[in-house]
């Protein structure tokens, strides 16, 4: 007999309207612990409406989530260390350097000024950002500015880590590289992830399961992504074909990204 992993993120019959518009409507998945997901969809798919229910800034209207077994939105500052979020920018602060802004988050959890210091450089080494402690943001290139951000999320040692469209704002080159360095980082230490996301790549690169959405976050399909599957041209094509699809097609800015992605 097998053991089920266990559930970290677990939505069920999640219902949540805004006035009259229908944002989602009854969701149900699950992320298992140390599972990386992505969820897939167009603008107004109400992708980032789940992230935001998940992170606990919205509340359900209706069903019910869990995550790292609390209500999100009602026992909030029990999830306040487990959880860690980097965003579609950086959100950096321009008047400290990489390795204040990598530090802040243990700061504002209490964690001592010399461990945190320790910490965030520790991390900063990881993203790949040594010689770059000092620099203060406009010193910094997109890419470095949101490895910075993903260091931050890391040194505070979330179990969860919440992407949203954090690889959307840069170029291929530097989106891929930081995809690949993400997967090493979050697969090496345990960590389960749920990330938003509108490009295809982003999910065949680094996700264990992609669910795509449609109008009012209802799942138009569920597919698991293998090894063997982003290692064969054939599979991986057809794979991205069916993404693509239920997606309605990709977006016009991202079918370089995609093509690419299909492409071992």
């Amino acid at each position: 007999m097998t053991n089920t992993p266990h559930a970290m993120i677990e939505l069920k019959n999640v219902r949540k309207t805004f006035g009259e518009f229908i944002a989602v409507e009854d969701l149900s998945f699950s992320v298992a612990e140390g599972e990386i997901v992505a969820l897939l969809g167009r603008t107004g798919a109400g992708k980032s409406t789940v992230l935001n229910l998940v992170m606990g800034t919205l509340r359900v209207d209706s069903g019910s989530i869990r995550v790292a077994d609390a209500d999100p939105y009602h026992d909030f500052r029990a999830l306040r260390g487990r959880i860690a979020v980097s965003f579609q920018t950086d959100r950096l602060l321009p008047w400290r350097t990489a390795v204040e802004n990598a530090e802040l988050g243990l700061l504002i959890l209490g964690v001592k000024k010399a461990e945190a210091r320790r910490r965030a450089l520790d991390w900063l080494a990881r993203v790949k950002l040594t010689g770059a402690e000092d620099k203060y943001v406009h010193e910094l290139s997109g890419g470095m500015r949101q490895r910075v951000s993903l260091a931050r999320a890391l040194a505070v040692d979330p179990k969860i880590i919440f992407l949203d469209e954090s690889f959307s704002q840069l170029d291929h080159v530097t989106a891929k590289t930081l995809r690949t360095d993400f997967l090493r980082i979050a697969k090496e230490y345990g960590k389960t992830c749920l990330f938003v996301t509108h490009r295809i790549a982003d999910a065949i690169e680094i996700a264990d399961r992609a669910l795509i959405l449609t109008k009012g976050a209802r799942i138009a399909l569920l597919e698991t992504i293998t090894e063997e599957s982003r290692n064969d041209a054939g599979a991986l094509t057809a794979l991205h074909d069916r993404i693509a699809a239920a997606m309605g097609g990709a977006d016009d800015d991202d079918e370089e990204d995609d093509r690419e992605a299909a492409t071992p």
